[in-house]
């Protein structure tokens, strides 16, 4: 998949850095099949063969990314398809934000919920805006954060994480800055952002890349983490109750347990 073919990312050059933007503005930047394998370009082929030391992940001023596509989803499963992207690949793309060769920079602004917040933890750094809300809806769902709980783990702890998994409660940015999910947080995010690349621009790339290959010995994911969090995921999504939850979300905008 070459640069020419994205349709659900941005991407320009700037210098050093790399900004590519999420770019499904209609869908709530919701994240489908095409925007995995897109990222997945990106990260694996793109970026490590630009000379790059910078990725700048973002949304739109409203959103940054309201996590998965049900409706995708729901059509898939629908159709008898199962899931609607291999959750292996998402997984790998959350690997390459936070152990890649080069620093990954989220910035957050408005709205990140269930897959969205995993694309912001895997990044080395989170900036967000005051307006920044994080929150896991997956168990109103019958589901579960499965594929992007670890990188939660590792920026907050277990019992942060699991708080945020087992509530589904959203917190916004001065929070999720106290609790380590967010680095920094202003009013213009656009300045801190402006800021941080400032300096960081000046760093050479293979300083950078040198330094990520010791961040990838000292901090990997413990052995057995992707294996487990794809068995939960090939689970959630043979359950008939939750897929039919998820059509109905998409179709009707009702949560499980409203009622028409």
């Amino acid at each position: 998949m070459g640069a020419v073919n994205y349709r659900t990312l941005k991407l320009r050059r700037q210098g050093p850095a790399w900004h590519v933007q999420l770019n499904r503005p209609e869908a709530g930047n919701t994240i489908d099949a095409r925007m995995v394998g897109e990222l997945e370009d990106v990260l694996g082929t793109l970026v490590p063969g630009s000379g790059a030391s910078i990725l700048v992940l973002e949304g739109q001023p409203e959103v940054f990314s309201l996590g998965a596509d049900f409706g995708e989803i729901g059509a898939a499963a629908a159709d008898g398809q199962g899931m609607a992207f291999d959750p292996q690949q998402l997984f790998g793309v959350l690997e390459r934000l936070a152990f890649g060769d080069v620093i990954s920079v989220a910035h957050v602004r408005g709205k990140a919920h269930a897959g969205g917040v995993g694309l912001a933890a895997a990044c080395d750094v989170v900036l967000a805006d005051a307006s920044a809300v994080f929150s896991l809806s997956e168990l109103l769902f019958g589901l579960a954060p499965a594929v992007i709980f670890p990188f939660l783990l590792r920026r907050l702890g277990f019992q942060r994480a699991h708080y945020l998994a087992s509530t589904t409660q959203p917190v916004g940015a001065r929070q999720a800055c106290e609790w380590g999910l967010v680095d920094a947080f202003e009013e213009r995010s656009d300045l801190l952002l402006a800021r941080h690349l400032s300096r960081m621009r000046r760093m050479p790339a293979a300083a950078v890349a040198r330094y990520k290959a010791y961040v990838r010995e000292l901090a990997a994911l413990p052995a057995g983490t992707r294996e487990a969090a794809l068995r939960l995921s090939k689970a959630m999504f043979a359950d008939p109750q939750s897929m039919a939850a998820i059509r109905r979300y998409a179709e009707q905008g009702l949560f499980p347990w409203e009622t028409a």
